[in-house]
């Protein structure tokens, strides 16, 4: 019985690996840069990882959870695919006299995945929220442009 029972694991285990999910690395560049990263999540959800530079003058970290809406390929070489998601971002402007944002992030953008591992991509993702600093609390306005629309390479593993 207990062979059956590590045969049983060790069948699921590689049944587990064989369904590989789709990784990809890369960059995305706008106003500012970040470094991407999107782990897939069966066939219609993906995280997506982000730290960067908002306007070249901050650091920023976003994390959503994005929907993705596949769009049927005239060609069978690549695949399109929209995707909409939300998640949180924080980060600060500034590297003198630091501000601090903290916010909830959103994301709206298309991709499209050649049958070589590249994506290419263009979304829009703001980080809404408040920002503080030097004894005051305000909108943070910066986060609906500053590294909120941009172009993505990475590469798909």
């Amino acid at each position: 019985m207990k062979k059956f029972i590590l045969v049983a694991i060790a069948l699921l285990g590689a049944a587990t690996l064989s369904y590989a999910q789709p990784r990809a690395i890369g960059g995305r560049i706008g106003y500012g840069f970040e470094a991407s990263y999107q782990h897939g999540i069966g066939e219609k959800n993906m995280v997506s990882l982000e730290l960067g530079l908002p306007g070249f003058y901050g650091l920023e970290a976003a994390a959503t959870y994005d929907w993705l809406i596949p769009i049927k390929s005239w060609e069978h070489k690549g695949e399109w695919n929209l995707y909409a998601g939300v998640g949180a971002g924080a980060g600060f402007y500034g590297f003198y006299a630091p501000v601090g944002f903290a916010g909830v992030a959103g994301r709206f953008g298309a991709e499209y995945n050649f049958w070589f591992p590249l994506q290419l991509s263009i979304d829009y993702r703001p980080i809404v929220g408040p920002w503080f600093g030097s004894g005051a609390v305000g909108f943070n306005g910066a986060g609906l442009y500053a590294g909120a629309i941009a172009w993505g390479v990475r590469y798909k593993f």
